[in-house]
């Protein structure tokens, strides 16, 4: 795998982190360093973690992960758009989703970075045989999701505060469509 190569995929792993960074930025309307910092940081960890822990375990649990993986996706990002977008019609003291909680951002996390796993399994197969071959593609990995995150969530605030929007439905479909699209993606390729 070329350099290249390696950062266009970094990119399009850390493409869903970028999106739900996005949708959290409009939340909260302002900048929140430490939320923001810790979202990515825990984005660029997981993104970079999945596909060490794919390749760690490509030969012995392969089946295993590829006929479960998009489901656990989907399963959570359904939850967590589903009680997003019930959020919406709740008063303001009522509401529970908040992407400053550390059980919501390592929900994400984990949930973004499903299909990372799947990447590792593709490593164990494509020429990366020890942990030092792998070193820059994780590096890259995780560098690449956490630049993007903090990225997304500084232009969520933008556009939350320029055009007062209140995104919990969209925010909400956003997160079940990212469930629906892994999960149709891995259904569609085993058929």
């Amino acid at each position: 795998m070329s350099i290249l190569e390696i950062w266009l995929l970094a990119v399009s792993l850390a493409i869903d982190c970028f999106t739900v960074s996005i949708t959290s930025g409009i939340i909260l309307h302002r900048i929140r360093w430490g939320i923001f910092l810790k979202m990515a940081f825990l984005f660029g960890l997981f993104q970079a973690a999945m596909p060490f822990l794919g390749w760690l375990g490509a030969s012995r649990f392969n089946h295993l992960i590829e006929t479960y993986d998009h489901w656990i996706a989907f399963a959570l990002l359904a939850f967590l758009g589903i009680r997003m977008i019930r959020e919406h019609f709740k008063d303001e003291e009522e509401r529970s989703f908040d992407p400053t909680r550390m059980k919501v951002i390592l929900t994400l996390a984990v949930a973004t970075s499903i299909d990372a796993l799947a990447v590792g399994i593709s490593f164990a197969f494509t020429g990366f045989r020890t942990l030092s071959s792998l070193l820059y593609p994780l590096t890259a990995i995780g560098i690449a999701s956490f630049v993007i995150s903090l990225a997304g969530s500084l232009i969520g605030v933008f556009f939350g505060k320029r055009f007062n929007l209140r995104v919990e439905i969209f925010g909400g479909l956003v997160l079940i469509g990212i469930g629906v699209k892994i999960l149709f993606e891995h259904l569609l390729a085993n058929h």
